[in-house]
């Protein structure tokens, strides 16, 4: 149980981390979703630019069973290795964007 906790305390660091940095275009605003109870996680913006609508996920992350699912991925340093910075074992990390039978080949869980 105390590693679940250290888990999410340190994914919700991280979605804060990046919910710092804005979007220089458009009148949006950043979504910080953090459901505790079911260990969903995500940063989103929405918003408009002009009359275009702006709506995409950031980062999305779920805790599945004792591990840590990347589900989406949308930064340049990427969330597997700033998990891995605050001490989670790559064991403990699943890339869930990837397919199935591909994720056998990278050091990451596989599910």
């Amino acid at each position: 149980m105390e590693k679940l906790e250290q888990y999410r305390q340190w994914i919700q660091q991280i979605l804060a981390k990046h919910n710092r940095y804005k979007s220089s275009y458009g009148e949006v605003e950043q979504l910080l979703i953090i459901d505790t109870q079911h260990d969903h996680y995500q940063l989103s913006t929405v918003g408009w630019e002009g009359d275009r609508r702006i709506f995409s996920c950031l980062i999305h992350i779920d805790i599945k069973g004792d591990k840590i699912w990347i589900q989406h991925d949308g930064t340049e340093v990427g969330v597997a290795n700033e998990l891995i910075e605050c001490g989670v074992p790559t064991q403990s990390i699943v890339i869930g964007f990837h397919d199935p039978n591909a994720r056998k080949f990278t050091h990451f869980a596989t599910g």
